[in-house]
């Protein structure tokens, strides 16, 4: 990173540094770069047969539709208002 690079950051964030300041967040700077550019030498692919947390097909319960709760059950703590469901305040 180099100076006009941070100062277009400092502009931009509405941060005001003095030169020793600058230097230090520079240096800063420059050592974050440097260790995301690290990080992204790492090979991170997802290998899903490594992570022991294997689920059988024969686990999963079976999909079976069940009967929903009554709609009148549902709305019956709203006040219809504006083909909208105003439901009360449950927290301040």
């Amino acid at each position: 990173m180099d100076i006009a690079t941070l100062d277009h950051i400092c502009q931009l964030s509405k941060l005001n540094f003095n030169e020793e300041e600058q230097r230090s967040m520079l240096a800063q700077m420059t050592d974050i770069i440097d260790l995301m550019d690290t990080i992204k030498e790492y090979d991170i692919t997802y290998d899903d047969t490594k992570d022991h947390n294997e689920i059988r097909y024969d686990d999963l319960r079976k999909d079976v539709p069940e009967p929903s709760f009554p709609t009148e059950k549902l709305q019956q703590n709203t006040s219809p208002r504006d083909n909208c469901y105003v439901v009360p305040k449950m927290m301040e």
